[in-house]
Order: C-alpha cells, then sequence, then structure tokens
C-alpha cells in the first residue's frame, strides 16, 4: 500500500504527498511541472495529489488553465528545456531529489509550501539525519567565533547536522567545526556558484563530506533577494535555530522568523547589551527564545524531537514506484458556478483557505480543484502560511 507525508495543521490542511521512487522518466516530468507557467509549490502539491503523478498533471495544464480563465496558451516547459537543466547539474555534480521522493528533508516536507525541487550536491543521505541550525553575523567578534565553535561542536558530537548559509562570519564557523560531524549548507544561487569567493575550500570540504543545497538550478548567480528565500530553507531544514550573534536589522533574524512561523525551537546566545551585535539575540530572548550558553541548552529541549528519527517524526516513505490512477476532473459546472463564487470571495487582502471554504460552502475537494484552475491561469495569489487573494494585476491586463 502507497504511503504518504503526513499533513500540516488546519482543517482544511494540504492532503500529504505521495512519497515513491522515481525514474528518470518521472523526473524529468516532475521538472517540466515545476517549471512550467503558474506553477507554485501549494500547485505542484495540489496537482501531484490529484492526478498521482507528474505527467499525468502535465497533460491536464491546458485544460486546467483554460476553466481557470487563462486568456493565453499557458507555457508548459519542454522535455528538451527539462533534459539541458539537468544535464547542467549531472555536469556541477548535482542531482535533484524532489518533495515526492525519498531523500527529501523530512523536516523542511512538513513545512507550508516546501520548495517541489531540491539540488543536492555531496552526500544526499545527511538531509534525513536530525538538524540544528546555526546562524549569526558576518561580522562576527572573536568571542562569536569561539562560541560558534563550542556549540557547533556539542551539537555535532550529540548526532546532529549543522546546517548554516555559507556565509562569513558565523556561518563559516559552523560548518568548519561540523565538517566531520556533518554539515549541510544552503545557498542563495546555484549549487556549483561560490559564495562569497572566500570560501572556496569550505565549499569544497562540505561537497566532499557534507551537503550543499540550493533550491534554485546549478549555474544560478544569487541576487539579493534569494537570500532571505533561502534562510526559510535553512530554518526549514532544521529542528531548531540558534543565533549566535545579530545586529537589530540583521538578515539572520528573518532565520529566526521563519524558524517561528514553520513551528521550530529558537535559541539565542545572549550579548552584552552595548554590543551591536548583541541587539538581535537580545531582542530574541525578550521575545521568548530560549536562552542557550551551552550545548547542552540546545540538545536537552530538543531530546523529545530527535528521540525518533526523522523519517518517523515528519514522514512515512514507500517503495512503491507507481502511483494509482487519479480520479478524473469533475465536469466544468454550467456558469462555472464555483470559480465565480472563489472569486467573489476573494480580494486584495490575503484570506486563508478555511474561511475561503466557509464564505463558499465550497468542500475541501471542489475548492482545491478550483484554486488550481484559478492559480494556473494567474488569477490568484498564493502568499505563505495558506493565505490566498485575488491577483488585481491580472483583472488590470
Amino acid at each position: 500500500m502507497q504511503r504518504t507525508r503526513r499533513d500540516q495543521n488546519s482543517l482544511f490542511a494540504a492532503a500529504p504527498l505521495p512519497v515513491a521512487r522515481l525514474d528518470d522518466a518521472e523526473r524529468l516530468a516532475c521538472l517540466r511541472l515545476i517549471r512550467s507557467d503558474n506553477v507554485g509549490p501549494v500547485t505542484f502539491r495540489d496537482l501531484i495529489n490529484h492526478f498521482g503523478g507528474a505527467q499525468a498533471a502535465l497533460d491536464a495544464l491546458p485544460e486546467l488553465a483554460q476553466r481557470g480563465g487563462n486568456r493565453r496558451k499557458i507555457r508548459i516547459a519542454t522535455q528538451a528545456e527539462a533534459e539541458r537543466e539537468l544535464t547542467r547539474a549531472r555536469k556541477a555534480g548535482a542531482r535533484p531529489v524532489f518533495t515526492i521522493e525519498p531523500g527529501y528533508p523530512p523536516a523542511l516536507a512538513a513545512i507550508d509550501a516546501p520548495p517541489p525541487m531540491l539540488y543536492v550536491k555531496g552526500d544526499l543521505s545527511i538531509l534525513t539525519r536530525p538538524a540544528v541550525a546555526i546562524v549569526g553575523s558576518r561580522q562576527a567578534s572573536a568571542a562569536g567565533h569561539k562560541l560558534t565553535r563550542q556549540f557547533a561542536t556539542g551539537i555535532g558530537q550529540a548526532g546532529y547536522v549543522i546546517v548554516s548559509g555559507l556565509a562569513r562570519g558565523i556561518d563559516a564557523a559552523a560548518h568548519e567545526t561540523a565538517i566531520e560531524t556533518g554539515t549541510v549548507a544552503v545557498v542563495a544561487g546555484g549549487v556549483d556558484i561560490i559564495y562569497p569567493p572566500e570560501n572556496t575550500a569550505l565549499h569544497a570540504a562540505i561537497t566532499e563530506k557534507g551537503a550543499i543545497v540550493s533550491e534554485l538550478p546549478p549555474g544560478f548567480e544569487p541576487r539579493g533577494k534569494d537570500f532571505p528565500r533561502r534562510n526559510r530553507l535553512i530554518s526549514g531544514i532544521a529542528l531548531g535555530v540558534l543565533v549566535i550573534e545579530a545586529a537589530r536589522r540583521s538578515g539572520t533574524l528573518t532565520t529566526a522568523r521563519h524558524a517561528n512561523e514553520q513551528g521550530r525551537i529558537v535559541f539565542a546566545v545572549p550579548g552584552h547589551p552595548l554590543d551591536p551585535r548583541a541587539e538581535g539575540t537580545n531582542s530574541l530572548l525578550k521575545s521568548g527564545a530560549i536562552l542557550a550558553t551551552t550545548a547542552e541548552d540546545v540538545t536537552s529541549v530538543l531530546a523529545p524531537l530527535s528521540g525518533m528519527s526523522p523519517e518517523a517524526a515528519f514522514r512515512e516513505m514507500a517503495d512503491a514506484t507507481t502511483y494509482a490512477a487519479p480520479p478524473p476532473l469533475p465536469p466544468p459546472l454550467l456558469g462555472n458556478d464555483d470559480r465565480t463564487r472563489v472569486l467573489a470571495a476573494l480580494g486584495p487582502a490575503p484570506i486563508d483557505i478555511d474561511a475561503l471554504a466557509r464564505a463558499t460552502s465550497l468542500d475541501s475537494r471542489a475548492l482545491n480543484i478550483v484554486l488550481m484552475e484559478l492559480d494556473l491561469a494567474g488569477r490568484i495569489i498564493r502568499h505563505g502560511g495558506g493565505l490566498i487573494s485575488r491577483n488585481g494585476d491580472w483583472e488590470a491586463g
């Protein structure tokens, strides 16, 4: 019997994704689906859940987009485009891993709208081990470096993988310390793009004994906006996030914010009140983060979570290699009543899916199908936390 990933906490929780070992053809179809117009993480999940596989979902995209009101033919990524991307990945020494196959980080799979695919360079198996993220200032003090090495050593020896962002300062110190016990670097560009350049040797060492991870394709040069996006993956892969030195307006604090949103445990190391590099961590402590001065402060809190394997904690896997036939799409209703009702209930302000279901009196299956259609047509916007709004740009266009 095919098993599935566990769903999230909501009356209208996302249906769990099927998990199966993919062959080359299925992997190619998944990549084509992800690279097609208007297929984001939520729509990818919903399409896979409904059709049971990527190829069947690809075949249905034109009809779904048309039913959602798409005014133009939806662009579907070609097989040649997907093959070129996978060829570049192989040349870079990276491989893709999808949410619907074993090997995807189990903790990350449990967040709201996880990336449908990651590129991994290095040891794929390290991603299934329990992990702790250590992040902090790029302009770290000598004391910050020393504390990072102490924490990374103790947490690593306790059996945890250390996750960070391969940046200067605290990130680099955490990775360097955890090379032998296990470390994962989540980068903002492609896994083959080394940034900053002075971390070239560290990048190579992590590739040799750990893993470099990105949601972007090999060869992609990181932009400013890609670093905050990367931070949500750092926290998502981990059970907890430890912050060592962070200014009040530090990008590090976005990782802590993502961790809170994802239900992760946030730890912070206190600092001197006059040190600007301690303003962010001290603020986190005032907001409810757990004070940490030793590695044991972290591992003792996480022990109940890591006592069982990440596989048992976050997902169940199957050895199945095929999907059951998907149920047929319901025929379009006369007058597109369901779609009209959903669009009428939506406005520019994001609304959660439970409230939308109550406002439209649609059951979960009917509502999910309508949202798939409207999303593929570009008529709605998906926000974090399961929030949805109407796309005013589409109406204006």
